[in-house]
Formats: structure tokens, C-alpha cells, sequence
């Protein structure tokens, strides 16, 4: 799943990782994104961190009330990460940068974190 209020980062998303055999479903809508987030449906959740009706984590933890194992990157375009720290170890502890994407970023090493979520 892929939450992003620009359609056009959506599309871009879908389009590679449909490429690499993803089954890919977008939201640009965060409320439509939770409204159709089902338990084990999705091996990893992509979220934009601001949107303007809910931000990305708001949306992460009513996701988690949903499945509390649920695997999320979230996508930014701040380039210092260290201004969710308190995220990070609050609420997301065990997982760190590696999860964080920041935009833009090259296709290779976008999907190379993806596959690393996932595994983990």
C-alpha cells in the first residue's frame, strides 16, 4: 500500500514497483487508505508523512490498532531525519532510519529499503 496526497508520487510508485512484480494499491486519501487497510492484506505500508487531512504517523498508529505487525516506510522530503527522533523512540523504536525514505530518491535504492522492510 501506498498513501501519498500527490497523486503524482503515487503514480510514480505504483509504476516501479508494479515493475518488480508488486501488487500495488495507492491512496491519496489517508482516510480512504485506513478505511481499506486490512490485517495481513499488505506485506508493507508506504506513508507520506505530511498529507494534509492525517499525517503519516497519525496514520501509522490507527493502522497499528488494526495490525500491531504491520511493516511501514515512510516517505519524506525533510532531509534531517533527526526531527522524528522522538518518533522514532516513542513510538517506532525498533526500526530507525533504514524506514525512513527521503525524497527523491533513485528507483535502486528505493526498492532496496523496500525488500529490507519487508524481510525484516
Amino acid at each position: 500500500m501506498v498513501v501519498d496526497d500527490e497523486p503524482d508520487v503515487c503514480m510514480a510508485l505504483r509504476f516501479v514497483l508494479e515493475d518488480k512484480g508488486f501488487n500495488v494499491h495507492t491512496f491519496v486519501d489517508p482516510a480512504m487508505a485506513l478505511e481499506n487497510f486490512k490485517i495481513m492484506l499488505y506485506d508493507l505500508v508506504i506513508l507520506d508523512i505530511y498529507m494534509s487531512k492525517m499525517n503519516g504517523f497519525e496514520l501509522y498508529n490507527k493502522m497499528k490498532t488494526i495490525d500491531n505487525k504491520i511493516k511501514v516506510c515512510f516517505l519524506t522530503a525533510l532531509t534531517d531525519l533527526h526531527n522524528y527522533d522522538v518518533f522514532k523512540t516513542d513510538v517506532y523504536p525498533k526500526e530507525g532510519e533504514r524506514y525512513f525514505i527521503q525524497k527523491p530518491i533513485g528507483n535502486d535504492e528505493m526498492l532496496e529499503r523496500i525488500n529490507r522492510a519487508i524481510m525484516s
